[in-house]
């Protein structure tokens, strides 16, 4: 039958009274082996194992169970090895992690420098540009004072520049004195 085929009820009953036959043809010949393997071990002295062969099986086992205790013990100690180093492993990635995130910290920092800098030099900056312009301020203030006080200066040599030559009071009677007779 195939797999395209839908099945009618007639078909899976034919399907399954032929599995239900080809079952107890194979439970006969299992039946019939098991009884022959049992009268040839039965009726077979040779079969058994002898006193001599089982101390050579014992003697085998022994020796394969303390290979299988040595190969216990050596994957016991893989075993610890392999859960020392997944230890040390989980440690490297712990530390990995770590400096990885203060890296990442560290050139966001390193990005951020130029602009702090200028923050703060500019923060720094501030007071020392108000000084100059208050330096600026008076120096014009001291300025326009000096050229004030120039310009008096330069008015009262004007001024001094007529010497005030002092006044004689006497009367201008007679006539002036020579010196011709001297």
């Amino acid at each position: 039958m195939s797999q395209t085929e839908t099945p009618t009820p007639k078909t899976v009953q034919a399907e399954v009274s032929r599995l239900r036959e080809e079952l107890q043809m194979r439970d006969q010949l299992v039946q019939q082996l098991s009884q022959e393997l049992f009268r040839l071990v039965k009726g077979n002295a040779t079969f058994m194992p002898k006193a001599e062969a089982s101390e050579r099986h014992l003697t085998e086992m022994r020796v394969l169970r303390e290979q299988l205790q040595e190969v216990e013990q050596q994957v016991t100690f893989y075993q610890e090895q392999i859960a020392s180093r997944d230890g040390e492993i989980y440690q490297l990635r712990q530390s990995v992690q770590e400096l990885s995130d203060r890296s990442r910290m560290l050139e966001q920092v390193v990005q951020e420098l130029p602009q702090i800098y200028r923050q703060k030099f500019a923060e720094r900056m501030a007071p020392v540009r108000e000084k100059v312009a208050m330096l600026q301020r008076e120096n014009r203030q001291l300025h326009a004072e000096l050229q004030s006080v120039s310009y008096r200066l330069a008015v009262r040599s004007r001024n001094v520049s007529r010497v005030d030559l002092p006044s004689f009071a006497r009367p201008m009677t007679g006539p002036i004195p020579t010196f011709g007779h001297v």
